[in-house]
């Protein structure tokens, strides 16, 4: 099924919805009118709510006090023709199709010129079938009834009819404002809920090409600020370096003369180390020196490192663990070499 096909009969279901509500809230202020002998029974509410009596035409008063209620008028049972048909229980959700399909036999006159409603009763006798009470009136009386009562002053929303002169019987509808809805009163909620749609539509579109255009504008702007937190960054680091401010060849002297040397290192630790203490593994990693070995007391050797005037910062960066022999211990210390004062020229 086609997209714009579905979209159509979903805004033609939400038009019947909306009339549909509208027509609920109204029925909360019911008024039921009857026709009498002198000339209406004018109800408020329910019919055994109480009803008050009123001539016709109507009164200015009653027709004032009656504006915007849903009015409903209940047709005389002389005007009715009651016909009952049984059908199974499991059809009940098909019984509106059996009479429909049923009408030309239930009714003396033409399909298209019948009025009728039905209500579905239990059939206390047969428990396997149902009652379906049909009423039926000419559409000409529904038409003329509208007509007369239109030309008092109010305008009918619903007209229903009893299967007896009781007023606790079910009111069966033969007619409603909202079955026969005019196709341009839903054409007109069609075209509202299509212009609140389309409304929503480009406020939809409209945030959303907002929040990309901010989105990329804030993604610049992050990348700028990034870029120069760099460059801030690099010089900061060059203007901390040994000889920053000299030419490229006196930098490199400057370097060569603060950097480590291994041959320092190796003095350094030399004179440091006792002479219970012996060095395996030594490793020079710009300013980081790792040495492995091994020593009976290895805490003890931190001390003369830290001492030294080379060395900063030492301390173990792998547990000491016993040597095969057990006599030993297996050390791992790393330390900073501070930088050595640049040499004055002379």
């Amino acid at each position: 099924m086609r997209v714009d096909t579905i979209l159509k009969r979903w805004i033609e279901l939400l038009a019947a919805l909306l009339v549909g509500l509208q027509e609920s809230r109204r029925a909360r202020h019911a008024l039921v009118v009857a026709r009498a002998d002198t000339g209406f029974v004018v109800r408020q509410g329910k019919p055994n709510d109480g009803s008050v009596m009123t001539g016709s035409p109507l009164s200015a008063e009653l027709i004032q006090a009656a504006g915007g209620q849903f009015v409903t008028l209940e047709l005389p049972a002389a005007e009715i023709v009651p016909r009952r048909i049984s059908i199974p229980t499991q059809a009940r959700e098909f019984a509106a199709g059996i009479v429909e399909n049923q009408l030309e036999r239930l009714s003396p006159w033409q399909r298209d010129q019948v009025a009728y409603g039905f209500t579905i009763e239990s059939n206390r006798g047969d428990p396997a079938t149902l009652e379906v009470c049909v009423l039926l009136t000419a559409r000409a009386i529904v038409d003329a009834a509208r007509e007369e009562l239109a030309a008092t002053g109010l305008a009918v929303d619903r007209i229903v009819a009893r299967m007896g002169d009781e007023p606790s019987d079910a009111a069966i509808t033969l007619w409603s404002r909202l079955g026969s809805a005019s196709e341009a009163g839903l054409a007109r909620q069609r075209r509202l809920i299509a212009v609140a749609l389309i409304g929503m539509l480009a406020a939809s579109v409209t945030l959303s090409a907002l929040a990309l255009v901010s989105a990329g504008s804030i993604r610049a702007e992050t990348d700028d600020l990034a870029a120069r937190s760099a460059a801030l960054q690099r010089q900061a680091r060059g203007g901390n370096a040994p000889g920053a401010s000299l030419d490229p060849a006196q930098r490199a002297w400057a370097l060569k003369d603060t950097g480590p040397a291994m041959v320092v290192v190796l003095e350094t630790l030399s004179q440091a180390l006792p002479d219970t203490a012996y060095v395996t593994e030594l490793s020079l990693q710009k300013a980081t020196v790792r040495i492995v070995g091994l020593s009976s007391d290895a805490p003890s050797l931190l001390a003369p490192l830290e001492n030294s005037g080379m060395l900063a910062d030492v301390h173990f960066f792998a547990p000491t663990t016993r040597s095969p022999d057990g006599a030993q211990f297996l050390y791992h210390i790393e330390a900073r070499i501070e930088p050595r004062p640049a040499r004055k020229e002379h």
